[in-house]
C-alpha cells in the first residue's frame, strides 16, 4: 500500500485593520452659557473639570476645539447625544465629528 499524496494547508494571513478614528469637535457659539458646556464635557465626555474648562476656553477662544478622538460610531454617538441634550435645555451648543487625518 503506498502512502496518500497530501498537500500542504495553506491558511491565508488575514490583516486586522485598526477602524478608522473620528474627532468630535464643540464649536462655539455666544448664547450658551459657559458653565453648561463644561457640564456636557464633564457628564457626555468623562472630562476631568480642568480639561473641560480649558477645552471650553479654547473653543471660545478660536472658535472651535477638538474634544475627543473616537471610532466612527461612538463619535457620532457622543457628538448626537451632547446635541440633544444642548437641544433639550434650548441652547444652540453644537459638537461635529470629521474623520480624523
Amino acid at each position: 500500500m503506498s502512502d496518500p499524496v497530501t498537500t500542504p494547508t495553506i491558511k491565508p494571513v488575514l490583516k486586522t485593520e485598526r477602524p478608522k478614528l473620528h474627532k468630535v469637535i464643540l464649536l462655539n457659539d455666544d448664547y450658551t452659557p459657559r458653565e453648561f458646556v463644561v457640564t456636557i464635557l464633564l457628564v457626555e465626555f468623562g472630562m476631568p473639570e480642568g480639561a473641560a474648562n480649558r477645552v471650553m476656553l479654547t473653543a471660545h477662544q478660536r472658535g472651535a476645539c477638538v474634544v475627543a478622538v473616537y471610532t466612527r460610531d461612538v463619535a457620532e454617538t457622543k457628538a448626537t447625544r451632547a446635541n440633544d441634550a444642548a437641544r433639550k435645555k434650548g441652547h444652540p451648543l453644537t459638537f461635529t465629528t470629521e474623520p480624523e487625518e
